[in-house]
């Protein structure tokens, strides 16, 4: 059946949603204690204002607005009011330096750049003059102190009370809804062009997979500058009734989400893990009695998950597990959290399944910012726990093999059971984006001649059209002994263990894969405080040295990549007590890992693990 989309332009979805549920809460904020709300109405005129606003400082259609701002409503409030005026808008992190700030504004030619602090504003006005498409600075932060006079900086709360009006006007599905800049892994961030039919059509599409009730609320701390967040959650649940809570931070997500009580939770894997190493710490703790019971209950639920029925003492496990141990965990978020959506990267089975057997319904989808970004996903009553799912309405998945195989086309909608080679995964459909900005050279090199998008990553289909990603070409290396290695699945595998922060797994014409591990050192200091290793409090770089923490690390390692080949496996490891953070530039803002930078700080700390492997075979030889 033909996809027919409900959406054709972002207008389209923010006029059905003001007129269908204006007395609604759309957006909580945390203000003096207590959660305030903001009506799709109240919304409504706030959009309203600032596109006026928008419109008095010469934004029209075919400009572009960027901002510099976490979540908040005025992001959102400014995005529907760029798209109303016919402009594009540009979303930017906090996290990003002003280097990288200074580029994006630049190379999409913004026009208007808001910023949400006065910080990021003395920071952004050495820019009007740097940018000579910039012609206005906005302020969220409600004044404009620090623009030393400067007139061309005004404030949000300014313009919204300015007085001007200026009617939306009427889009065409092809008109550039905003340009959302990529994270920059291997250089500059590349400006990825979204076409309204791009994101209103990838919203139609949720609807038809899976409907959102007026009822459902999510916590929001998945940055809307991110596409996944952007589309799966802003404009999703905008144009479905529900409503959002704004977290307060990273740090607070866990005493938000009780506050919020959300039935949804759109992340990240790195936020899954998380909560999967506290429950487990948690569970760790109780009783023995009561751990022999969750294990009980959890090899139950996977038994349910295979279509397996229960036994009556089975089912009698599981509601007593239920009531004394996982209804308790729910209740930390919030008791009404009905489903998890995760995306991207691969979630973990072991973490997938274990949020599941909680009581909440994990479903993983798959996209890139440049397909708008769901290409795949996983919904009621089609999912498959380890996949991300089958396409979308309106999309296509083949599989393009890397070398000489076969290739394996879909057929009608699924795919033979032939057909399980692995290869780079190629989207076509309407989420397809229109190019990237200003690349002329990578725009040939991603798109193929009939206008499929070639995303660099590699993965399956099975017989059902479920897809598996099995990694990413670019991060694939070959060891000396010429075998293949992908290190994402097995970083995120040793991510596991509650002792581990983050891991770099590395091996490119290497004899062997080494890692660099972040030690998670509250939780080393626990643990040598607790076995008498060490004395608790000791020095970071003392304890990640010690014979005990070592031999413990060396266990964790083993335990978490037991899934894999022994040429996959990591054959010595160094211990750092610093994270990969954006702060240091070792992570992007959407939080994936920039292995040059990485290599930048620590190659002569990786290099010594193979010298010193080395040095240990020649002195093995010359005594045998």
């Amino acid at each position: 059946m033909a996809f027919l989309p409900r959406f054709e332009t972002l207008t389209e979805i923010y006029d059905h949603a003001i007129k269908s549920f204006g007395h609604r809460e759309l957006f909580g904020t945390k203000r003096g204690g207590s959660w305030q709300w903001t009506s799709y109405a109240e919304f409504g005129k706030q959009v309203e204002a600032f596109r006026g606003g928008l419109a008095s400082l010469g934004v029209g259609k075919g400009d572009v607005v960027a901002i510099i701002s976490n979540n908040r409503v005025e992001w959102a409030v400014a995005a529907y009011a760029v798209y109303g005026l016919g402009a594009a808008y540009v979303p930017m992190y906090e996290a990003q330096n002003a280097k990288e700030w200074e580029f994006i504004a630049k190379d999409c030619d913004a026009k208007v750049l808001i910023c949400a602090t006065d910080e990021i504003v003395a920071k952004a006005i050495p820019f009007l003059d740097s940018i000579k498409s910039l012609k206005s600075i906005i302020s969220l932060a409600g004044t404009n102190g620090t623009n030393g006079g400067d007139k061309r900086v005004t404030t949000y709360d300014a313009l919204c009370k300015s007085g001007k009006t200026a009617p939306a006007i009427k889009l065409k599905k092809e008109d550039v809804a905003g340009l959302i800049y990529t994270s920059g892994t291997t250089g500059n961030p590349k400006g990825v062009i979204l076409t309204h039919a791009n994101l209103a059509m990838n919203v139609s599409a949720v609807h038809e997979v899976f409907p959102i009730e007026q009822a459902d609320r999510s916590l929001s701390f998945l940055p809307w500058a991110h596409s996944f967040g952007q589309t799966c959650e802003l404009h999703a649940i905008f144009s479905m009734g529900g409503s959002m809570g704004i977290a307060e931070s990273v740090e607070k997500i866990i005493d938000n989400l009780a506050e919020v009580k959300p039935t949804l939770l759109f992340s990240v894997p790195r936020i899954f893990n998380k909560i999967y190493a506290g429950v487990q710490k948690t569970i760790a703790s109780k009783p023995k009695p009561i751990q022999e019971m969750v294990k009980l209950a959890l090899k139950y639920t996977a038994k349910e998950r295979e279509g397996k029925r229960l036994e009556v003492a089975e089912l009698a496990v599981l509601q007593l597990t239920d009531k004394l141990v996982f209804s308790k965990v729910r209740a930390r978020f919030g008791g009404r959290l009905k489903y998890a959506f995760s995306g991207g990267a691969a979630i973990s089975r072991d973490v997938a399944e274990f949020i599941d057997s909680l009581g909440i319904v994990v479903y993983e989808g798959y996209g890139l910012t440049e397909t708008s970004p769901i290409a795949t996903a996983n919904c009621p009553g089609e999912r498959r726990i380890g996949s991300v799912g089958r396409a979308i309405p309106g999309v296509r998945i083949e599989i393009e093999p890397l070398s000489g195989a076969e290739k394996k086309a879909p057929v009608n909608g699924a795919v033979t059971a032939r057909a399980r080679v692995e290869g780079e995964i190629v989207i076509y459909g309407h989420n397809v984006m229109k190019g990237y900005h200003r690349r002329d050279e990578e725009n040939a090199a991603v798109f193929t001649k009939d206008g499929g998008f070639k995303t660099g990553d590699m993965g399956t289909l099975d017989p059902h059209g479920y897809l598996y990603i099995t990694g990413r070409i670019k991060e694939q290396y070959k060891l000396e002994n010429g075998k293949y290695v992908v290190p994402t699945p097995l970083e995120e595998a040793i991510k596991l263990s509650p002792f581990v922060l983050n891991v770099m797994v590395y091996g490119d014409n290497r004899p062997f894969n080494v890692a660099l591990v972040v030690a998670n050192m509250d939780a080393v200091k626990d643990w040598a405080s607790k076995n008498g290793a060490v004395a608790a409090g000791g020095s970071g770089d003392a304890l990640l040295q010690s014979d005990a923490v070592r031999a413990l690390f060396k266990k964790e390692l083993e335990s978490n990549s037991k899934a894999f080949k022994g040429f996959e496996s990591v054959a010595d490891f160094a211990l750092i007590s610093e994270d990969f953070t954006t702060a240091n530039d070792m992570l992007t803002p959407s939080l994936k890992l920039k292995r040059r930078e990485v290599m930048k700080v620590h190659a002569k700390t990786l290099d010594e693990l193979y010298v010193k492997k080395a040095s240990a075979k020649k002195q093995a030889s010359a005594t045998a």
